[in-house]
């Protein structure tokens, strides 16, 4: 939409010499020009914005990391949680998944359940609190599914959210990864 100012006063000085229109005083018109152009553009700007919006609201899943190599990756309310690559590949070859069942409900920091590998078995911690409101049962019959695709297909459970202000106290992917290397070393 383009719309000059001159033609929209333009506009309004021929409505104002109109038979059935009211009198507009001079200085109103400048306003009322001055409102029309605004809304104008804020309806273009409104619709330019929208696609954007929209790309906005589909981006990427926000994920974050805890010390002990646990990820979860938030979208609106509810987490998926797992273990990292880097967990998975200390671990070595794992043979048993342990999970909690749906509707369980663990504080930040508490124990949700275990993985066992050929090396050693470790317990895996909620990195946020919230109710288990979905269990990665294909993890039961394949557990070697978590060593090829850990932040994958193979995440542990699905969990709502019951204070999101924690998700601040993790790792974001930058953070996550230095602690890795510092761990490597």
């Amino acid at each position: 939409v383009v719309v000059s100012g001159e033609s929209i006063l333009w506009g309004f000085r021929t409505l104002q010499s109109s038979d059935h229109q009211q009198q507009i005083e001079p200085n109103q018109i400048e306003t009322m020009a001055a409102t029309t152009v605004g809304l104008a553009l804020t309806r273009t700007l409104a619709r330019r914005a929208a696609p954007r919006m929209a790309t906005t609201l589909l981006r990427p899943l926000s994920t974050y990391y805890t010390p002990a190599h646990e990820y979860i990756k938030v979208e609106g309310s509810v987490g998926t949680v797992g273990i990292t690559d880097f967990a998975q590949s200390a671990l070595g070859d794992i043979v048993y998944v342990d999970l909690p069942e749906v509707d369980e409900d663990f504080e930040k920091g508490e124990s949700f359940g275990s993985v066992e590998s050929v090396k050693a078995a470790s317990d895996v911690y909620a990195p946020v609190g919230g109710i288990v409101t979905e269990t990665n049962v294909v993890l039961m019959d394949d557990p070697a599914k978590v060593n090829t695709d850990a932040e994958g297909d193979a995440w542990f459970i699905k969990m709502e959210l019951s204070d999101a202000s924690e998700l601040e106290e993790l790792m974001d992917e930058a953070a996550y990864k230095e602690h890795c290397e510092k761990e490597a070393h």
